[in-house]
């Protein structure tokens, strides 16, 4: 804002005082030039000059940047990516990077500057790329020039003038990104970097997957899940012992709230993964809180990124979806435990339980789907499409909840492999009163922090009545009996067109199965299949929903 003052009080005063400001201005601009610090490539030694950085790099660290540049033949652009991928990698923890091509680096948000204002990059057009000329004698004044060193000479200028181009382009483009970042409309007045909150679909499922969790939005929503973030925070802050002086994998860390929780509870080493673009804000949030020498963040899918370490000896990870296994996250983590746990080591979270129960709530179904019916005389059923077909993320509340439920699925992260989570599974519950008709069925689940990797629950074991236990344990659940959380639970209304819904009795038992399998064109949704049949009652049918 004084910028603005500034500018008006300008516009009021003299023109002598308009084009003395102008000169300091200027002058300013030219005292900036003259303090140009560059920053070391590998520490935080800064330099007035490229040649003075790059003479430290190799003789303290053995780290040849001119040789990396002249062996993988790197042009203006490729120098810029290689800059920004040592920054990222010594920012990550790791001391000298290796690099064997292009490849590791040819991503182009190494086009991005790792550090702000970094000098280095506005300096490259002073690097000479062929380097056999620093092995020949210099060429004195007076000294006749041979034709091939004329000719080396124009090729030398004729290189020169294609950097500086280049490089004017690219600062160009810096300026404009900083520009458009600076004047963008702010989504959140509570956030410093305007976010747009709707990704754009991508074709490919997984792109999109990942890209959706690059936004403010959805993990401002899961922070602010005090019944899941609370679990964790308590189960690592009072078991310290599991965590202190060991080596941590946080799988799908996000903002690396998990990885800071491990680093207070006295974690050795903590490394922290997400293939999402919130890995850059994890990474600057790891260094404003000066945990860097411990946590390490890596951009990448566990499959695919290579860990500095063998094996860790815990995998914590928020991997749980919608009615729990929605997005399929849970697959990335049994392969991290198979590829990287020790023999031993601690799942965090330990197990999972599914649980269904019957839903009777007549005051839903008229306010979703018989409110289309007559809307002010008119027919609209045209916008219930979908209400029988999609799985509903909504609150359950417990009086709508007309039986028991039943835990219908254990899932031990321990033991448990990626062909057990598609399944079909048996269940049957008891009505515990009267109802005019069964209007659809809910699914929710229960997380357990187990503080032994061999301990096991019971499967009947309820999560809202586990509460702390004195050996550290904890449990949380996502259904109507628990404080709300931002997974709610899964509601499947029954389309009673197809299955006319029956008045049932209280005691009267209802038998019936839940399928769950991965949907064809994209393995990240849910296909969940329920079938029933109320025993002693005509009551009874199967409906396919879709968790999109």
């Amino acid at each position: 804002m004084a910028s603005l003052g500034e500018s008006a009080r300008s516009d009021s005063g003299s023109s002598d005082s308009l084009e003395l400001q102008e000169e300091d201005s200027w002058e300013d601009a030219e005292d900036d030039s003259e303090n140009i610090q560059i920053v070391s490539l590998l520490d935080k030694a800064t330099f007035r000059s490229v040649g003075e950085m790059l003479q430290h790099c190799k003789a303290k660290h053995d780290f040849d940047l001119l040789e990396i540049v002249k062996d993988l033949g790197l042009d203006f652009y490729g120098m810029i990516k290689l800059v920004n991928f040592i920054r990222s990698q010594v920012g990550d923890g790791i001391a000298k990077p290796e690099i064997n091509s292009k490849e590791v680096f040819s991503d182009d948000k190494f086009l991005q500057p790792i550090l702000e204002d970094d000098a280095l990059l506005f300096c490259l057009d002073e690097i000479t790329i062929d380097e056999s000329s620093r092995d020949e004698p210099p060429i004195l004044n007076g000294e006749s020039i041979t034709h091939d060193q004329s000719t080396k000479i124009q090729t030398l200028e004729a290189e020169l003038s294609t950097l500086k181009s280049q490089f004017a382009d690219y600062r160009l483009a810096v300026e404009k990104t900083l520009d458009d970042r600076w004047n963008a409309p702010t989504t959140h007045p509570s956030s410093s970097t305007s976010i747009p909150e709707n990704p754009r679909p991508s074709k490919d499922p997984d792109a999109f997957y990942f890209e959706s969790y690059a936004y403010n939005t959805i993990h401002q929503t899961m922070l602010q899940d005090s019944v899941r973030t609370d679990a964790y925070r308590d189960f690592i802050y009072t078991n310290k012992h599991l965590f202190a002086g060991k080596t941590v994998l946080d799988l799908g860390c996000g903002t690396g709230i998990l990885s800071l929780f491990c680093f207070r509870a006295g974690a050795a080493r903590v490394l922290a993964v997400d293939n999402s673009d919130i890995i850059d804000r994890a990474r600057a949030i790891v260094h404003a809180n000066g945990v860097g020498g411990v946590v390490s963040c890596l951009r990448g899918r566990i499959e695919e990124v290579v860990l500095p370490v063998q094996k860790v000896d815990v995998i914590v990870s928020e991997w749980m979806g919608y009615c729990l296994l929605y997005e399929a996250m849970l697959d990335s983590v049994l392969w991290a435990r198979d590829r990287y746990l020790k023999d031993g080591g601690l799942m965090v979270p330990s197990q999972c339980t599914l649980r269904v129960a019957p839903v009777a709530d007549p005051e839903w179904v008229g306010a979703n789907v018989t409110f289309w019916r007559d809307v002010y005389g008119f027919e609209m059923g045209e916008m219930m499409e979908g209400v029988h077909e999609d799985v509903v993320v909504r609150r359950v509340e417990p009086e709508v909840v007309v039986g028991r439920s039943q835990a219908f699925k254990l899932l031990e992260l321990r033991t448990i492999r990626k062909e057990d989570l598609t399944f079909m599974e048996n269940f049957e519950v008891e009505l515990d009163r009267d109802i005019d008709a069964l209007d659809g069925w809910a699914i929710w689940f229960d997380t357990f922090f187990l503080t032994s990797p061999y301990e096991a629950i019971d499967g009947e074991a309820r999560a809202e009545k586990w509460g702390s236990r004195v050996d550290g344990s904890n449990a949380f659940t996502t259904g109507p009996d628990g404080r709300e959380t931002h997974w709610q639970s899964g509601f499947m209304a029954i389309d009673h067109v197809r299955s006319p819904g029956q008045p049932l009795q209280k005691g009267q038992k209802i038998n019936g199965s839940v399928e769950y399998r991965r949907r064809k064109d994209n393995e990240r949704e849910l296909e969940i299949e329920m079938a029933w049949e109320a025993v002693g009652s005509s009551e009874k049918g199967s409906q396919c929903f879709i968790m999109r």
